[in-house]
């Protein structure tokens, strides 16, 4: 695996660690919709990882990563379609998707 492609990978890697530490141990989705400043970070991360995924999938179009086209098209929707982005979509990324996407980052790494 070429190196610019590692260093996405732990961009990807990076940006889902900085999610996990803007929430508090106990992740609360209430808590969560109030706090504007960690959902802008968390979409943020979310968009980066989105980039990071493109590049990616660009030079390696066979890569192991669930629903990578997914996670593009969740990046193109926020930076794209702001308005039409709910708490609960971030929210649902966050707490069941990023997980996995982070042990197969990690693997790929290895």
């Amino acid at each position: 695996m070429e190196d610019e492609i590692k260093t996405w990978l732990a961009d990807i890697r990076q940006a889902i660690t900085e999610i996990n530490d803007f929430l508090p141990d106990q992740k609360n989705f209430y808590e969560f919709k109030k706090d504007l400043k960690t959902k802008r970070a968390i979409e943020r991360n979310v968009e980066i990882i989105g980039e990071a995924a493109n590049r990616v999938l660009k030079q390696l179009p066979d890569i192991a990563i669930t629903d990578i086209k997914k996670i593009i098209d969740t990046r193109n929707r926020i930076i794209h379609g702001y308005d039409s982005v709910s708490n609960e979509i971030i929210w649902a990324i966050v707490v069941k998707h990023l997980p996995k996407l982070y042990e197969e980052v990690t693997a790929l790494l290895k």
